[in-house]
């Protein structure tokens, strides 16, 4: 969870939903983000990390279950779904795609709050993976803070390490941008992403065997980047 106030995104193309949800969020303690559409909610999910999303099925240019999938190719907080649809399977299918809550429209402010908080608990950070993690040629021990490639120690920067160790402790899942900035520059960075650009480009110099051909660090276009093992 972000230092700051946790961030809230809502996915919905009603107007009226963020009329009231928005500053019941503000009041609530948490930092309100809006998306009205699928699309413009997947590069929200890139773009601020949020701590919770709340997603309407019924977006105007993809079924709300379509930005579920996608966004747990590379999500891992907690997604509650606010639809009014309220048919079993619906609601079986969009908590087997991911989903950690539906509440169905129309809804009480109290009880999706509640939901809210409830996923904030049950969604912890991933634990860190068990003794060195090994990409290719090239050994990471967290425990020791030792990079070796090749079985000779690799020299990094604080900043290199920490961006390093960050995809390491997620290694071969997608860490978005906003969440790589905020864990290694701190949330006032979480858009400056031509903070990642150069200091991948420095691990790459230093880790991969072509660093114009990268198959260690690998990035997913606008949304982040994967350490692959």
């Amino acid at each position: 969870m972000s230092a700051a106030r946790p961030r809230i995104l809502v996915i919905d193309d009603e107007p009226q939903i963020h009329r009231f949800l928005s500053p019941a969020l503000d009041a609530a303690g948490y930092e309100p983000k809006r998306a009205d559409s699928g699309q413009e909610g997947l590069r929200g999910i890139a773009l601020w990390s949020p701590d919770a999303v709340v997603l309407d099925l019924g977006l105007p240019d993809m079924d709300g279950k379509v930005v579920l999938v996608r966004a747990r190719e590379f999500y891992t907080g907690p997604i509650i779904i606010l639809s009014a649809r309220d048919r079993e399977a619906e609601k079986i299918e969009a908590l087997d795609l991911g989903a950690n809550d539906y509440v169905e429209k129309p809804f009480g402010v109290g009880e999706l709050l509640a939901r809210i908080r409830a996923g904030l608990r049950q969604t912890a950070d991933p634990a860190p993976p068990r003794g060195p993690v090994v990409a290719g040629d090239v050994t990471i021990d967290l425990d020791r803070r030792l990079v070796t490639r090749s079985g000779q120690p690799v020299r990094l920067t604080p900043k290199e390490y920490d961006l390093l160790g960050h995809l390491a402790r997620h290694a071969g899942k997608l860490v978005g941008h906003a969440d790589l900035l905020t864990a290694v520059w701190g949330a006032a960075h979480a858009a400056d992403t031509q903070y990642l650009r150069v200091v991948i480009g420095q691990l790459r110099h230093k880790l991969e065997t072509d660093p114009a051909q990268p198959t260690l660090i690998l990035t997913e276009p606008g949304v982040g980047y994967r350490l692959q093992v």
